[in-house]
């Protein structure tokens, strides 16, 4: 002990030690002695919760306006219409596409989306099964596509999708699978990498009792091959995927349950009732009345009559304040914000917005639009496009010459998600008019941006031209025809008067040039001389 200390103990002061350096979120207080924190896997976590959370997620997008709708704003932004394909097999030799074979592969695609044949139900179309995927992702956290590989329909490609609840994969398959290292996570069967090997599923939906029966305790095991797991996956070795909704089911629910109190109290302030109180020993014999009859409930425009010494206090309920809209405005804002969209997207209010405001909302929304957007091109699209194009090969559907030699050439393929519109259009296509002229950006990027092909999108061009040349019509939106100014340009066009000539250009006024004096011819004379 050094003298310093014995001398502050011996004064009667305590020297204070040290104190370890620390994030001050990690202190402990009075302040936060409530905050239990746990060190759990992502799996440990999401095991106690799965159920509950899915099954009150799903009631929220039954009973919940605000809910349905944010789902309704998902399907609707990452999906649209569906998700295009456009083949871009290139030729053996030259570099260039080869058109041909990628109008066959597009037709046969697109024939196969219809849903007789891509559905093994036969109710979903392919853009139906994309929209139902990504809501099932939204409201329940994941989603299962088992690959079948036999016609449905007599479609001509051995080849069909089927959809599976979160619910049907047993969740209760948990532990030790194998002596390899292989074990059961939540009914699925991962190896020592976390790669999955089989799937657990029940062979009825286990909420399908009514009609399934028994059916829905037996097990379907399926390899890892034949099933695609769909999910976000926001934690390292997350096993199964967690409802979008997580963060906002208490809001949510709270929300609605205030809106009903708020209703409630506005319907019980404009009932007005009156009560009528005598002095004799018995209500009056009027057919109205009802003896024994207790007041306890409101209804407008009644009058009840009161028993002898009875008397009724009837609270003062004011109608709701001005702090309702509010209030509910900043509960959807924390709700769009857990789950991606904007403000307006889950509350359909835009009594808030200008094209300020909207554009920012936008852009950022559209961010997380696109990465979903990615996610499924990567995880789902391109994966069913290599199964569906090696099956229709052996199906004969397609003849695909040298397919396969070298099946990755026929894979080329380029996905084209649903286009975004213009929140102020004129000041939008301006802005990509001088990007594309600096060169910022190509009309391949512009055009893609809004959904569609550069190559598709000159051959219709070129098309319409022609056959507006064709029956000598000029619309002023043929840029080949009219200049800026609604002018016809010059030199161009069918028949037209240039506007001005080449030497002249607008606003330039053209120095007068002197006339000259023809010239005289030379007088001939009667012997020819002149």
């Amino acid at each position: 002990m050094s003298l310093a200390t014995r001398l502050f103990r011996a004064l009667g002061y305590e020297p204070r030690r040290p104190r370890r350096r620390q994030y001050e979120g990690a202190t402990m207080s009075r302040l936060t002695s409530s905050w239990v924190t746990g060190g759990t896997s992502a799996d440990a976590e999401v095991h106690g919760s799965l159920s509950r959370l899915r099954n009150r997620a799903r009631q929220l997008v039954r009973d919940s306006d605000y809910a349905r709708q944010a789902k309704r704003a998902v399907m609707n932004n990452v999906i649209g219409t569906g998700i295009k394909l456009q083949a871009q097999v290139l030729m053996q030799r030259g570099g260039r596409l080869d058109e041909d074979l990628n109008n066959r592969i597009e037709k046969a695609w697109k024939y196969w989306g219809y849903k007789s044949y891509c559905d093994v139900a036969g109710r979903l179309c392919f853009a139906d099964i994309e929209r139902m995927i990504v809501g099932a992702m939204c409201e329940s956290g994941e989603v299962f596509v088992r690959v079948i590989r036999r016609p449905f329909g007599g479609s001509q490609i051995p080849f069909a999708l089927q959809i599976f609840e979160s619910d049907q994969l047993d969740e209760t398959y948990t532990g030790k699978a194998s002596a390899d290292g292989n074990e059961w996570r939540m009914g699925v069967e991962v190896d020592k990498f976390g790669r999955a090997v089989r799937y657990a599923f029940l062979q009825k939906h286990p909420g399908d009792a009514p009609f399934s029966g028994t059916a829905a305790k037996r097990h379907l095991m399926l390899s890892a091959d034949e099933v695609l797991h769909l999910y976000i996956q926001e934690r390292p070795g997350q096993t199964r995927g967690v409802t979008w909704f997580a963060s906002a089911i208490k809001r949510l629910h709270h929300l609605a349950g205030y809106e009903e109190a708020e209703v409630i109290r506005a319907r019980a302030s404009s009932s007005l009732m009156g009560f009528i109180t005598t002095t004799e020993g018995e209500l009056g014999t009027a057919e109205e009345v009802y003896d024994g009859d207790r007041v306890d409930s409101f209804a407008p425009g009644v009058f009840k009559y009161l028993q002898p010494g009875e008397s009724v206090t009837v609270p003062q309920l004011d109608a709701p304040d001005g702090q309702f809209e509010p209030f509910t405005r900043g509960m959807l804002r924390a709700v769009a914000a857990g789950l991606g969209c904007s403000y307006t997207q889950v509350s359909s209010d835009f009594s808030q917005s200008n094209y300020s405001s909207s554009r920012l909302e936008l852009l950022e929304t559209r961010d997380n639009w696109r990465a979903i957007q990615r996610f499924l091109i990567e995880n789902f699209h391109q994966p069913v496009f290599n199964m569906w194009l090696e099956m229709a090969v052996m199906g004969g559907a397609l003849d695909l010459p040298a397919y396969e030699a070298n099946p990755d050439r026929f894979r080329m393929v380029k996905w084209c998600p649903r286009a975004y519109g213009y929140v102020d259009p004129q000041k939008e296509v301006a802005a990509y008019k001088d990007a594309v002229r600096c060169g910022f950006k190509t009309l391949s990027d512009v055009v893609a941006e809004q959904g569609g092909d550069l190559d598709d999108l000159l051959k219709q061009r070129q098309a319409e031209l022609a056959m507006l040349d064709e029956m000598n019509i000029v619309l002023d939106t043929d840029p080949s025809e009219v200049n800026g100014g609604g002018g016809a340009q010059a030199g161009l066009g069918i028949g037209a008067a240039p506007a001005f000539s080449d030497t002249e250009r607008p606003g330039e006024e053209q120095e007068e040039q002197p006339q000259q004096q023809p010239q005289s011819e030379p007088e001939v004379t009667e012997d020819g001389e002149g």
